[in-house]
């Protein structure tokens, strides 16, 4: 068995306390001065020099994934998934995930256009990432709902992206224009959203009560009214 180096421990530990530390002012210089920050702005905000950076990031896009690795984190891990993968009625669901989605916008607009409109060259796209992650969530919830109907598993995989891009394409007009508030937004979304749902169902001859959660007892039901399960189990 090999010996673990304390050493080379406490210098991982120092390096990873030193890169949180260079992301989290880029972040906040980001909010402040916007996506054309300069690095030398954030050098200054944390309190070190440019070498000591590009030790870390070796350039200024490594350091945008950084910042984007953060915010995909950030967005799922804080505001989204903790509102989506919850035991709460269908509309209570898609309002708070859209709700949260629109709040991480309203807080961070300049971390949002960075990574939307100002993507590193080097090829790397933490927007769609964001939007694959999403998606893959909310397929997980849309799964709830397609069972119900008997769809195609692959089917939530189509709704939910196409989902995610109607959300975001509309946060991204309403985080110009704020035409609306976020809850007013939040609301007409909503309905929208949930209209989607619910006609996808209905085609299955399924009708859901948009604010009465969804019960392991009424997909047992279902199934026995498909002949899938025998009555009584």
């Amino acid at each position: 068995m090999t010996a673990v180096d304390g050493r080379r421990t406490r210098w991982d530990t120092h390096r990873a306390e030193r890169r949180a530390q260079v992301v989290e002012a880029a972040l906040e210089v980001l909010r402040e001065v916007g996506p054309e920050f300069g690095v030398e702005e954030v050098a200054e905000r944390a309190g070190i020099t440019k070498p000591v950076i590009y030790r870390h990031f070796t350039d200024r896009a490594g350091l945008v994934q950084a910042m984007g690795e953060w915010a995909t984190a950030n967005l799922l891990d804080d505001w989204v998934l903790p509102v989506i993968h919850t035991a709460d009625a269908p509309r209570t669901r898609i309002r708070g995930a859209i709700t949260a989605f629109l709040g991480f916008l309203e807080q961070n607009p300049n971390v949002y256009w960075l990574f939307v409109r100002h993507a590193p060259a080097d090829g790397s796209d933490v927007a769609q990432a964001n939007k694959d992650l999403i998606g893959a969530a909310v397929a997980g919830v849309l799964h709830d709902f397609l069972a119900i109907g008997d769809a195609d598993p692959r089917t939530a995989d189509v709704w939910a992206h196409g989902l995610v891009g109607f959300v975001q394409n509309t946060a991204e007009w309403w985080l110009e224009h704020r035409t609306l508030t976020r809850d007013e937004l939040a609301d007409h979304l909503t309905t929208l959203v949930w209209a989607q749902m619910d006609g996808i169902v209905r085609s299955y001859g399924i009708t859901l009560d948009p604010d009465r959660p969804i019960t392991p007892e009424d997909l047992a039901e279902h199934a026995r009214s498909r002949g899938l399960l025998p009555r009584g189990s």
